[in-house]
C-alpha cells in the first residue's frame, strides 16, 4: 500500500467517529497544584493547515520556557479534530489544536466532559474553504463564474466540517442546486476525482494543494470568493484551566511565539519540514503551498493565507456564531448559542495585554513560487 493510500485510510477511519462516540464520562484529572511540574497530552492536526501553530509547538518546544520545570508534554497527532475532540472528552487529551466546528461542538458535551476555547489559532479564507473541480471542467474567467457552474453538478464534502458549512454558505447565497451533495471522506473524493465520478468537491489543505498538484483536481474558488471566512481554535479541558491557571497562562505565552514563528516567512522552510516529518504522502511544495503559496484571484486565491489573532476579536466571535448556528441546523449539537464560559477570551488578553500586542498578531503572506527552497 502506497503511502498516500496508507494515510487516506487512517483519514477515513477517522471520519467515522462521532464527537461522543465510544467516550465515557471523565471525572476530573488531578494536574497538580500550581507551581508544580505538570504532565500534559496535546492532541494536534498535522493534517489540518489551519491548526499548524500544533506543529510548531511540538517541533521548537516554546513552552519549556514557561511551564514550571520538570514539567513534560506528549503529542498525539489527531488524522482530524473528531478525534482529538474525543480524545479530550475521555481525558486523555488536556489540550487540543482544533478547527472551528470540533472546537465548538467539543463545548457542548458538558455532559461527557467540560471543554473551553480559550484562543484562536487562525483566522482564513482560503485554506479550509477551497472548492476544486474536475481537471477537465471548463476554463472559468473568475470563481463566481466557477461557483455557478456548479449548479446541477455532482459535489462531494465531509458533511459537518467547515468544507460542509462554507458549501451551504455558497449555495444559499448563489442560488446553486447540486444534482447530489454527497457526504464522502477525503479517500472517496480521491479516489472519485480519480475515476471521473465527481465534478467537484470542498477540502481543506493541504488536502486541496495535493490533489491539485497530483493533477487530480482544479482549484476554482475559495471563502476569499465570496468573503467566507473559517478559523481554528486552541481548547483545553476546564478542570485543567480551574486547577492550573499558572499552566493555562504558560503554554498562551508559548502559544503566541508559535504563532509569531508561523508569521515569519524565514521560517517556512522549517515549518514545512516540521509538518512533513509528521505526515505521510505529502511533498515539501504541497505543503509550503498549503500555507505559503498563494493561488490566483480567479481561482479564489487570497494574498493573506492566514491572519494569526491569537485572541478574540469581533471577527472572531461572529465566526463562533455562525459556525454554532450551522452546527444546530445540521443537530451536530443541540444548541444554536454556546453557554457563557464556553469561549474564555481573559488569558489571551492578559497575555496580549503583558507582551504589549493586539489581535491578530501578525499574518501569514503567500509567496511566490521562487520562494519555495524545498524538495519538490
Amino acid at each position: 500500500m502506497s503511502k498516500v493510500k496508507s494515510c487516506l485510510r487512517m483519514m477515513a477511519a477517522v471520519a467515522a467517529f462521532a464527537f461522543t462516540g465510544g467516550v465515557v464520562h471523565a471525572a476530573d484529572i488531578d494536574y497538580g497544584k500550581p507551581g508544580e511540574p505538570v504532565h500534559l497530552v496535546v492532541g494536534f492536526q498535522p493534517y489540518s493547515t489551519m491548526t499548524w501553530s500544533g506543529v510548531v509547538m511540538a517541533g521548537k518546544k516554546f513552552y519549556e520556557n514557561y511551564l514550571p520545570k520538570g514539567s513534560t508534554v506528549e503529542f498525539q497527532i489527531g488524522l482530524q479534530g473528531t478525534l482529538v475532540v474525543n480524545q479530550m472528552l475521555a481525558g486523555k487529551n488536556h489540550i487540543g489544536y482544533l478547527g472551528d466546528t470540533p472546537a465548538i461542538a467539543a463545548t457542548t458535551k458538558k455532559e461527557v466532559a467540560d471543554v473551553r476555547i480559550v484562543s484562536v489559532l487562525a483566522i482564513s479564507y482560503d485554506i479550509c474553504n477551497v472548492f476544486i473541480s474536475r481537471v477537465d471542467a471548463p476554463k472559468f474567467a473568475n470563481s463566481i463564474e466557477a461557483i455557478k457552474w456548479l449548479d446541477g453538478k455532482q459535489i462531494a464534502v465531509p458533511k459537518g466540517s467547515c468544507t460542509d458549512r462554507f458549501a451551504q454558505v455558497v449555495y444559499k447565497k448563489h442560488n446553486i442546486k447540486p444534482a447530489a451533495y454527497l457526504n464522502q471522506n477525503i479517500e472517496v473524493i480521491t479516489s472519485n476525482f480519480r475515476a471521473g465520478k465527481l465534478d467537484a468537491a470542498v477540502v481543506w489543505e493541504p488536502v486541496a494543494s495535493r490533489l491539485v498538484e497530483e493533477g487530480l483536481a482544479r482549484r476554482i474558488a475559495s471563502g476569499a470568493s465570496v468573503q467566507e471566512d473559517e478559523g481554528g481554535f486552541l481548547a483545553m479541558r476546564a478542570d485543567l484551566i480551574k486547577q492550573r491557571p499558572d499552566v493555562v497562562k504558560a503554554w498562551m505565552n508559548a502559544e503566541l511565539d508559535a504563532q509569531l514563528y508561523l508569521a515569519d516567512e524565514k521560517n517556512a522552510m522549517e515549518v514545512v519540514q516540521m509538518v512533513k516529518s509528521r505526515t505521510t504522502g505529502f511533498s515539501e511544495k504541497v505543503l509550503w503551498t498549503a500555507l505559503y503559496g498563494v493561488y490566483p484571484e480567479s481561482a479564489g486565491g487570497n494574498k493573506t493565507r492566514a491572519y494569526l489573532h491569537f485572541g478574540f476579536t469581533p471577527q472572531t466571535i461572529n465566526l463562533v456564531d455562525k459556525a454554532t448556528v450551522f452546527l444546530h441546523s445540521i443537530k451536530t449539537i443541540n444548541t444554536d448559542k454556546l453557554r457563557a464560559d464556553a469561549v474564555m477570551p481573559q488569558f489571551a488578553a492578559e497575555v496580549l495585554k503583558e507582551r504589549k500586542l493586539i489581535a491578530p498578531v501578525g499574518d501569514v503572506v503567500g509567496q511566490p513560487d521562487s520562494a519555495f527552497t524545498g524538495k519538490k
